[in-house]
């Protein structure tokens, strides 16, 4: 069932736990991430980042993700990641998203807020959730060199109020795409950032790799909405690559993605489950 993504965020919030948001580029991707949701009863996030519509196309992947959604027995959201352009993130608010991203990150505080609440003000008259992000994550999303990188209190509380966002990803200690070195998470300053805003929902970026034992104290810092992405592909590229050398001379596309999806279904359930989301379904 496709929700909106305030709904999702509320739930989350309400139950406890983290919505899991898995990103897609194509049919393969999608299915698998769907029937991980499905057999454990959980609600979803299905993403769509700008660098995958640049690929496969807006009105591709808008199709099957609307429709994968209506169609799938537990709830889901259909979130833009890291829409950085203003235009898309209108785009995808007409055409069937029920969440955006407005990644205005990079700019200074003030226009930040100003983009985002450009978005907000479109989204919420058809209780389409935005995301925004405050402090600097880091790695394939963009770079910059600054010196506290990471997202403060005051700052997040002021944010929220300001943009009108309904959840917002901060900087803790994680990074976009394959984490390089040790991971180190302030769980600490998640705390204080949870409280400073008020319990609004709070979510995290980078944690392909991340030991799994670290996201699960994120979340119960404040995270309601973790970002997976880098990690599917690589266990469906491994599992690729596996069926190619046992059979070298194969080229039923068919027959290799079967594999693929199964173990990018194995690591979408491991996410779920880490985000406690597993049964927290409420549709019948």
């Amino acid at each position: 069932m496709l929700i909106s993504g305030i709904e999702a965020l509320r739930a989350a919030a309400e139950g406890s736990y983290a919505l899991p948001a898995i990103n897609y580029i194509n049919m393969e991707h999608l299915q698998a991430i769907i029937a991980a949701a499905e057999e454990l009863r959980a609600p979803i996030v299905i993403q769509t980042s700008q660098n995958a519509i640049d690929y496969a196309g807006f009105e591709y992947l808008r199709d099957i993700g609307v429709g994968a959604a209506q169609r799938a027995k537990v709830p889901v959201a259909l979130h833009l990641d890291h829409g950085k352009d203003l235009a898309l993130n209108m785009r995808c608010i007409r055409y069937g998203w029920t969440s955006v991203m407005m990644d205005a990150s990079l700019l200074p505080f003030e226009e930040n807020v100003a983009a985002v609440r450009e978005v907000t003000r479109a989204a919420h008259c058809l209780d389409i959730s935005v995301e925004a992000e405050l402090g600097f994550i880091g790695g394939k999303e963009g770079d910059a060199d600054a010196g506290d990188i990471y997202t403060k209190a005051e700052d997040a509380c002021r944010f929220f109020d300001e943009s009108g966002c309904d959840s917002l990803a901060i900087a803790v200690g994680t990074q976009h795409g394959l984490y390089k070195g040790e991971v180190k998470i302030d769980y600490q300053r998640i705390r204080e950032i949870k409280e400073a805003v008020g319990g609004r929902p709070l979510v995290l970026h980078g944690t392909s790799f991340v030991p799994l034992e670290m996201v699960a104290q994120a979340i119960d810092c404040g995270i309601n909405k973790v970002n997976f992405d880098s990690e599917l592909k690589m266990a469906g590229m491994k599992a690729i690559r596996g069926y190619l050398a046992e059979n070298p001379d194969a080229y039923d596309l068919r027959k290799m993605n079967r594999p693929m999806m199964a173990a990018m279904k194995e690591v979408a359930m491991e996410k779920i489950r880490i985000c406690k989301a597993e049964g927290k379904s409420w549709l019948k």
